[in-house]
């Protein structure tokens, strides 16, 4: 698959906060034999993160965008907004799996907005900000993106066992 990853943070696009999440988004995909083709910090601006997610879609033609940080409850969060005005269709699956397994940890899982969706052939999905929250839902929802981008793919086939 090829990979873009989206750091939403204010702090870390003016170089006050290193990325840790970005990185551990990086890590896991190449683990898996992903090859990240983007990878980008940028402020918590809607039409900023909207536009950049355009590009990656429409020109880039990436088959999974990942987004860390700007899912929560601050005013400057708004990753999730600019998400649902660039996808044509919305997969709650993969936020409903992260959150009920992150319930499990931390009844502040509720407090979170993310969304993902599908925009074209590619799949968004909106992950925490936090590095420890990124691991654990990225691992909840890591077995399932291959079989999703194949079906956006139209290589995928029937999804039922026997």
């Amino acid at each position: 698959m090829r990979v873009a990853i989206l750091t939403v943070s204010d702090k870390g696009s003016r170089g006050e906060r290193v990325d840790e999440s970005g990185k551990i988004i990086k890590e896991m995909m190449e683990k898996e034999g992903n090859e990240v083709v983007f990878y980008q910090v940028i402020p918590d601006e809607k039409r900023l993160i909207a536009k950049d997610l355009r590009i990656l879609v429409d020109n880039e033609k990436v088959d999974l965008i990942l987004t860390t940080g700007g899912t929560g409850f601050s005013l400057r969060d708004v990753t999730p907004e600019a998400t649902l005005s660039v996808i044509d269709k919305v997969v709650p699956g993969f936020t409903e799996a992260m959150r009920a397994e992150s319930l499990k940890i931390t009844p502040n899982a509720m407090l979170s907005r993310a969304v993902s969706g599908i925009r074209g052939k590619t799949l968004i999905i909106n992950l925490p900000g936090s590095p420890k929250a990124v691991r654990e839902c990225l691992e909840v929802v890591l077995p399932a993106i291959p079989h999703g981008i194949k079906i956006l793919r139209g290589e995928g086939g029937e999804c039922a066992t026997k």
